[in-house]
C-alpha cells in the first residue's frame, strides 16, 4: 500500500512530542507539508528539526501558538490560511479523584480537549468543503468508551470528542471531506510514563512498571503492552489519504484490543 500525500498541507495540533509528533513525522514521510504546533518556540523548533533530520526533504512549518485559545486559532489561520489535513491531537490528562475535580478543572479539560478541536474544525472545514477534498481526524482515547475512575474528566472530554467528530462528519456529508475519530489505546509517551509511575511503585524499572500498570489498570488489553506512538500514526496517515475516501463519521480503534467490543 503506497500513500502519497504530496501537495497536501497537514496541521497537527499539539505535535511537539508523543503521538502528535509521530503523526507529523508519518505524514511528512508520505510527502505532506506538515505544520508543527506547540506553545513553546523551543519545543516547536526542536520537533521541526527532528522531522527534517528524519525525513529527507521534509517541508515543515513551525507554528508556535496556544491553539486552545481563540487568539491561537486566529494566529494559525494567519500563518496557514488553509489546510488539506487537520489532525486534532491536542489534549491534556491527569489523575484526580472524581469527587475532587473542581468546576474550573472540568471546564479546562473541555476547553483544551474539545473546544480547541471545534475551533480548528470551524476554521478549516469550510475551505475543505469548497475544495471538494479534506481529511479531519480527532485523536480520541479508549477512555472515551471505558471511562477511567482515576480521571473521569479526561474520559468524558474524549467521549464528547467522539460526538463532535460524528457531528462534523454529517456537516461535511457529500463534500469529499471525511471526518473521523481515532480511538487510541494506552500509548507509550513521556507523559504516560509519568502517569504510570503515579499508579505503580516508583522504584520499579520501566519494563516492570509498564507490565504492572497493564496488569492492574488495563487488564483488558489484548496485546498486554503499551502502544507505540508510531502505531497510532500509521492509522492516521491512512485516514488522511485518498485510500480512506469511504471512511467517515467513524470511530476507528487502534487500541490493542483494549475496548471489549466486537464493534469499532
Amino acid at each position: 500500500m503506497h500513500i502519497d500525500l504530496s501537495g497536501k498541507t497537514a496541521l497537527i495540533s499539539g505535535s511537539t512530542q508523543g503521538i502528535g509528533l509521530a503523526i507529523a513525522t508519518g505524514l511528512a514521510s508520505s510527502g505532506a507539508r506538515v505544520v508543527i504546533n506547540g506553545r513553546h518556540e523551543e519545543a516547536v523548533v526542536k520537533a521541526a528539526e527532528g522531522i527534517r533530520t528524519q525525513v529527507a526533504g521534509a517541508d515543515v512549518v513551525e507554528l508556535t501558538t496556544d491553539i486552545a485559545t481563540e487568539e491561537g486559532v486566529a494566529k494559525a489561520l494567519s500563518i496557514v490560511p488553509s489546510v488539506d489535513i487537520l489532525v486534532n491531537n491536542l489534549g491534556i490528562f491527569g489523575v484526580k479523584d472524581a469527587l475532587e475535580i473542581t468546576d474550573e478543572e472540568w471546564l479546562r479539560y473541555f476547553d483544551v480537549n474539545v473546544l480547541a478541536a471545534v475551533r480548528l474544525t470551524r476554521a478549516y472545514l469550510p475551505a475543505m468543503m469548497s475544495a471538494g477534498w479534506g481529511r479531519i481526524s480527532y485523536i480520541a482515547s479508549d477512555s472515551a468508551v471505558v471511562i477511567p475512575e482515576e480521571m473521569i474528566h479526561y474520559g468524558v472530554s474524549k467521549t464528547a470528542m467522539l460526538g463532535v467528530s460524528r457531528g462534523f462528519a454529517k456537516a461535511a456529508a457529500g463534500t469529499g471531506v471525511t471526518v473521523n475519530s481515532v480511538i487510541a489505546g494506552p500509548t507509550h509517551t513521556a507523559g504516560v510514563e509519568d502517569f504510570v509511575y503515579q499508579l505503580v511503585d516508583k522504584e520499579l524499572p520501566w519494563d516492570e512498571a509498564q507490565r504492572e500498570f497493564m496488569r492492574l489498570h488495563r487488564p483488558q488489553s489484548l496485546i498486554k503492552r503499551l502502544i507505540e506512538p508510531e502505531e497510532i500514526a500509521n492509522l492516521v496517515v491512512y485516514l488522511s489519504s485518498s485510500l480512506a475516501s469511504a471512511t467517515t463519521g467513524a470511530a476507528v480503534r487502534v487500541d490493542g484490543g483494549y475496548v471489549d467490543s466486537i464493534l469499532p
